[in-house]
């Protein structure tokens, strides 16, 4: 008996404390020594649960003014930052051949005009002779001809001039919409390509509304299935610190893309009112929340440990004995979780697990 009670107090010697139950309640010496920055107290908080993500301004409604007609640019008359309002003249295009053309077109519409009113006098004079039967048919038919020819001849010559007067029209560019002149990466003198059908011609200048912004980033397939349209969110520009913006989740795409080798999806948060001082290019932070949890009894996220299969434990102080006891979490970030279930407000929690405890002593 003497021998097996030396053996019982040589182990709790060599084990530091005694054992009780399985993986539940457990008192060490060393415990005793944690300082108490590697404790903490089960409080109640708010919580809320966010993803942060980083994307670039840009405007809402911007878009690339292209003339219709080709040509050397005779006269650009905005500037990049200029403001326009819609129909104001944005740029000239040499019109010089047009004008020689349009000279042309009146020309060959005075001699249509000529031939049409010879035709139809012989037309007049062949059907008044042909009812008198002094003429045959074919040369009524003949007469008949001529004048719908000559008819047919006006006409083209009008619409031709419709044509060049339409081009010249079209060599004033105008703004098509309100907007702040982005870009002009053309000059006087340059030869341009018209837009049209068959290829995308050459860009004048970019317009854009700095009045209505937006963000364009790109998320991972993980945080994209926690968005939702109409979804508030919060933006920081990095170079406009003290400047806090709210924004709408306006757009996200059907379709993953790969963007730098990640896989993910297009969204867009439009800004609902824009600082003057944010401009299209910035970078910002978005912050997208995603659950928050008033007045929640929480631990420090660095109490909650894993245990068996897929639960969570946590270590409860109680004395000179600690408790390791299985915990239901909810909503959770960086810093605290929300306990649900098997911890009460106040009790003492350790931020690391027992066994290492005796290698944090204070």
């Amino acid at each position: 008996m003497q021998k097996l009670l030396l053996t019982l107090a040589a182990f709790a010697v060599i084990g530091g404390g005694v054992y009780y139950g399985k993986d539940k309640i457990f008192s060490h010496k060393s415990d005793q020594d944690v300082s108490d920055k590697f404790m903490a107290r089960a409080e109640k908080r708010d919580i809320d649960f966010s993803v942060e993500i980083s994307g670039d301004v840009m405007p809402a409604i911007q878009l690339d003014v292209k003339a219709e007609v080709g040509g050397k640019v005779k006269k650009l008359h905005v500037l990049p930052g200029q403001t326009v309002k819609k129909g104001d003249l944005l740029a000239e295009i040499d019109d010089s051949v047009l004008l020689t053309d349009k000279d042309g077109a009146l020309t060959e519409i005075e001699g249509a005009k000529l031939a049409m009113e010879k035709a139809k006098k012989n037309y007049e004079r062949s059907r008044d002779l042909f009812e008198q039967k002094l003429v045959s048919r074919e040369v009524f038919d003949n007469m008949t001809s001529e004048f719908e020819i000559s008819s047919n001849g006006l006409s083209k010559a009008q619409k031709k001039l419709q044509q060049v007067e339409d081009q010249l029209h079209f060599a004033r560019v105008v703004a098509p919409r309100d907007g702040t002149v982005l870009t002009v990466p053309v000059v006087e003198g340059q030869v341009i390509i018209a837009a049209a059908s068959v290829n995308s011609g050459t860009t004048l200048m970019t317009i854009a509304d700095l009045r209505k912004l937006l963000v364009q980033t790109h998320i991972n397939q993980v945080d994209v299935a926690r968005l939702e349209l109409s979804q508030p969110v919060k933006l920081r520009a990095e170079s406009l610190k003290d400047l806090e913006m709210e924004a709408t989740i306006s757009f996200i795409a059907p379709v993953a893309t790969i963007t730098n080798n990640v896989k993910g999806f297009d969204v867009q948060a439009l800004i609902d009112k824009p600082s003057t001082r944010l401009r299209p290019g910035m970078t910002v932070n978005m912050t997208v929340p995603i659950s928050h949890a008033d007045d929640a009894l929480s631990v420090p996220i660095s109490a909650v440990f894993k245990g068996e299969g897929n639960k969570k434990v946590v270590y409860v102080r109680k004395g000179d004995t600690t408790e390791k006891r299985e915990v239901k979490i909810g909503v959770s970030n960086i810093e605290h979780a929300q306990i649900l279930q098997g911890v009460s407000e106040g009790e003492e929690i350790m931020l690391i697990e027992p066994e290492k405890a005796g290698q944090k002593r204070s």
